[in-house]
């Protein structure tokens, strides 16, 4: 485990006697993390098909099993359960379901309702991450991990992995060109898109300017991670309120100034998948293969305000 600077502005947001924090252990393959308004952490096992809840005292609990695949036969080792989470402007929270290829609601009662999972009358790959501009504009990745044989699986309906927008009821793609997007987020100001490539021959984050009426133009590579020799890929990432992005890489969460200078490495013990801010805004909690950590910033948070 290490906490490595690269540059004086990384010292600004981490103090220099931060240190990785391994805050729960024993499952599958951990995604999704979400800080709840009740002072929880609410992260998703995508293997293990189960959505958890971790609290400050150490307990863990199942909160909603099965999580993202709702079929008789869960193959061993599939990606098909449930991945990003976020809360919505209601108190819901929306939550993706790999296997059964959609994005529900999670109301209070903590059962699911479908919200989408058909662009234009064709089924949905397996979307992955997702995020809410201010306006109540939803986006989401759809990548084809929950299929079996992922862009060649015979269920794939779509030609396609794309990054969707959700306004109003009306559901358009807004982004095609990605082999495998994956995590997703927005600047500070709304004005900048960020979007990972999880493909081993392009693992690279793109940041795109986005229109009013959430379009994007201008794509263009934020930081190339291609050459990086350690095994993994771009996945999750989250913004802090300087706009700085702190993106789970190869082995490491990386974190990024708005210009796509590599300032800081936090290389947990296991391959990062997603991270999320939680307790009051200055810490960064990792979800990474069979664990969950947590690491001290200075640095608050990105919390989305609705308009």
């Amino acid at each position: 485990m290490s906490i490595i600077s690269l540059d004086p502005a990384f010292e600004r947001l981490v103090p220099g006697d931060a240190r990785i924090e391994k805050v729960a252990g024993g499952f599958t393959f951990t995604e999704g993390p979400l800080w709840r308004p009740n002072g929880v952490l609410w992260f998703s096992d995508v293997v293990g098909n189960v959505v958890r809840q971790w609290s400050p005292d150490g307990k863990v609990v199942e909160l909603l099993r099965p999580g993202g695949y709702d079929g008789n036969h869960l193959p061993p080792g599939g990606f098909v359960g449930p991945n990003g989470m976020t809360a919505a402007p209601n108190g819901e929270v929306l939550l993706c379901q790999h296997g059964n290829r959609r994005i529900v609601r999670i109301g209070p009662d903590m059962r699911a309702a479908t919200l989408v999972d058909r662009f234009e009358g064709k089924k949905l790959n397996a979307p992955n991450d997702i995020v809410f501009r201010s306006d109540g504009t939803l986006f989401f990745t759809d990548p084809p991990y929950g299929l079996p044989l992922q862009d060649d699986d015979p269920s794939k309906e779509l030609p396609f992995n794309g990054v969707f927008k959700l306004r109003e009821g009306k559901l358009d793609v807004i982004i095609t060109d990605l082999s495998r997007p994956n995590g997703i987020a927005f600047s500070p100001d709304e004005k900048t898109l960020y979007v990972s490539n999880s493909d081993e021959k392009r693992r690279i984050w793109m940041r795109y300017d986005v229109e009013p009426d959430g379009s994007v133009a201008n794509g263009r590579v934020l930081f190339d991670a291609t050459g990086d020799k350690a095994p993994g890929l771009p996945d999750g990432m989250k913004i802090d309120v300087q706009g700085n992005i702190w993106a789970t890489a190869p082995s490491a969460v990386f974190v990024l100034s708005p210009e796509g200078r590599h300032i800081g490495t936090i290389t947990p013990p296991e391959d990062p998948a997603n991270c999320a801010w939680g307790d009051d805004g200055r810490s960064l909690y990792i979800t990474a293969e069979t664990g969950v950590y947590r690491v001290r910033t200075s640095v608050m948070g990105q919390r989305v305000v609705y308009s």
